[in-house]
């Protein structure tokens, strides 16, 4: 069973940055692609960004492109996702996930999921 577990999320300015991190147990994670996605109140479930298993490749969504950038430590079970110039509009929770394909910006192509990290920029 692999568990990823989302954390570092806060509360920041608009301008500011945040660094999130996901860790999970087991091999099995790092031996595969990893995606963040994100929720906002009364939105879907949106692709963020993803990374291949061994951190070489990675695909971002055009809005978060330049801003925020996915990278991994397989020695710590770790991936990351930095944010920087964050805007109110990346207000959301956001959630890792194991993938089974990269690069895959749809949900159903994750399989284990993390609770989620709130993420709050405020104007």
């Amino acid at each position: 069973q692999v568990q990823p577990v989302e954390s570092g999320g806060g509360l920041v300015q608009a301008g500011g940055s945040l660094r999130l991190s996901c860790a999970a147990s087991g091999r099995t994670f790092s031996d595969y692609p990893v995606g963040w996605f994100r929720q906002a109140p009364g939105k879907d479930r949106e692709f963020v960004a993803a990374i291949n298993w061994s951190g070489g490749s990675t695909y971002y969504a055009d809005s978060v492109k330049g801003r925020f950038t996915i990278s991994r430590d397989n020695a710590k079970n770790t991936v990351y996702l930095q944010m920087n110039s964050l805007k109110p509009e990346d207000t959301a929770v956001y959630y890792c996930a194991r993938a089974t394909r990269f690069p895959k910006i749809v949900a159903t192509f994750y399989d284990y999921w993390g609770q989620g990290t709130q993420v709050t920029v405020s104007s």
